[in-house]
């Protein structure tokens, strides 16, 4: 039973990232198939992050209330139906729809596939080594994304992603046991209400964002979002029965995973999301040549996440996280000198020591992200962590692409100045959230974690 679990569950988080990285390499394809303009083409990239950022949280409470193998098996299907209709596409905005709705499937397998293992392993060496497959097969899903999709036409790819999903489904209905919190509770509608509006209209204003000068109507939407945010803070330390349980981040423990999972996203997975662009116009490289060189940081994160079990227990959790990170802002530096010129090489060694440092996180954050809670609260732990990562990455593509791109047309040398700077920056938000991960060592760590 355990090895169905952590295979059935690394598969469907390996899917769900290969559909998230997909479009990196083959935009310009598809764009010129649906006709999309510059607004279109930052939509196409940042749609699925929506559906996911938006979807996580409520994925992971719902799981633990009404079952994590169910909501998974549903997060399949509707990853199939949403890929099937991104493939049948007349136009960028069914396809970003579709995207969307792609998001919200991924980000169930992704919230479950985590409460299924710690489910099915009790703590110790056996569950290191599933999270370590499980941080592998995120990687890997990072990895093999962009390349799959620049060699196979994009609407047979999708296609093959909804045939997968589909499969994937249906193996777990039938491989996996299902399991809940065990503690029936009301479902937090409001808190969800607010938590998807306030996501959506954060992302949707930060996608705007991308293209100076910025308008009204992204600042609007950048407004709203906070304030629905603000408003589900606040009804999340009113409420009998709260969608996040705020008291669990008293622990230490949870503290770094977020962190951690954040940093990941405003640094190496926004620098390695922009890449391609900088490599094909910026030095004239081709898809499939963008998206083997990103292989140096995936592949690499493959094969450190899955050594990381034999670290000693020794070592807690957040120093592995704040080395991990350090090692990861460490690999994005030789980036910053990327020029027209430059060989491969110097954007290759980069990536491989930021993948060392990779692998090490995800690893670990798999582990974290369900130990620092409660072990009815799973679900939910595996969702705040999973919404930090790519709410991070929502930010972290924006701050890239405004600094690189603003305006959409720049030559290769302005565009590799602006990406220079935003390298600097992710460098340094990385270090910062390094920074504050190593300083949850300092604190005593609680006996268990708090459930409300």
């Amino acid at each position: 039973m355990e090895r169905r679990t952590v295979t059935v569950s690394a598969l469907g988080t390996l899917l769900a990232l290969v559909s998230y990285t997909a479009p990196l390499t083959t935009l310009r394809s598809i764009s010129a198939d649906l006709g999309s303009g510059p607004s279109g083409q930052s939509w196409i990239l940042s749609s699925m992050s929506l559906g996911l950022t938006a979807a996580l949280l409520t994925a992971g409470t719902l799981a633990d209330e009404h079952g994590r193998r169910r909501l998974f098996v549903l997060g399949g299907v509707v990853l199939a139906v949403a890929s099937a209709a991104g493939a049948a596409s007349p136009g960028t905005v069914v396809f970003v729809l579709g995207r969307v709705v792609q998001g919200v499937g991924a980000a169930a397998m992704i919230a479950c596939s985590l409460a299924l293992i710690s489910h099915a392993i009790p703590p110790g060496p056996a569950r290191a080594r599933a999270t370590g497959l499980w941080g592998a097969a995120l990687a890997a899903g990072i990895a093999s994304g962009p390349v799959l999709s620049a060699l196979i036409p994009w609407r047979v790819f999708y296609v093959l992603i909804a045939m997968a999903a589909l499969g994937i489904a249906v193996a777990a209905r039938s491989l996996l046991t299902e399991s809940t919190s065990g503690e029936p509770r009301r479902v937090d509608l409001p808190g969800m209400v607010l938590l998807a509006a306030g996501l959506s209209a954060l992302l949707a204003g930060l996608t705007e964002a991308r293209r100076l000068p910025i308008g009204p109507v992204p600042i609007l939407l950048l407004v709203v979002g906070v304030l629905l945010l603000a408003g589900f803070v606040v009804v999340q330390r009113r409420s009998s029965h709260p969608m996040v349980a705020l008291g669990l981040f008293r622990s230490p423990g949870l503290v770094a995973a977020t962190t951690a999972s954040l940093a990941t996203g405003l640094g190496v997975i926004a620098v390695s999301s922009f890449l391609p662009v900088v490599l094909q116009r910026g030095q004239g490289h081709g898809a499939l040549f963008a998206a083997l060189l990103l292989l140096g940081w995936s592949g690499t994160s493959i094969v450190t996440a899955l050594l990381t079990r034999r670290i000693s227990e020794r070592i807690t959790g957040a120093v592995r996280l704040g080395a991990g990170l350090v090692v990861v802002a460490v690999g994005m530096v030789p980036m910053v000198w990327v020029r027209p010129d430059s060989g491969a090489w110097l954007v290759l060694t980069g990536l491989i020591v930021a993948g060392l440092g990779t692998g090490v996180v995800n690893a670990t954050l798999g582990r974290e992200a369900v130990a620092s809670v409660p072990a009815n609260r799973a679900g939910m732990g595996s969702g705040i962590n999973n919404t930090s990562r790519y709410l991070g990455a929502a930010i972290g593509v924006t701050l890239v692409s405004v600094l690189s791109t603003p305006s959409g047309t720049e030559s290769p040398e302005v565009l590799l100045d602006g990406w220079d700077v935003a390298v600097v920056v992710c460098i340094v938000l990385t270090v910062l959230c390094a920074g504050v991960v190593l300083a949850c060592t300092r604190r005593a760590p609680a006996a268990s974690p708090v459930a409300s």
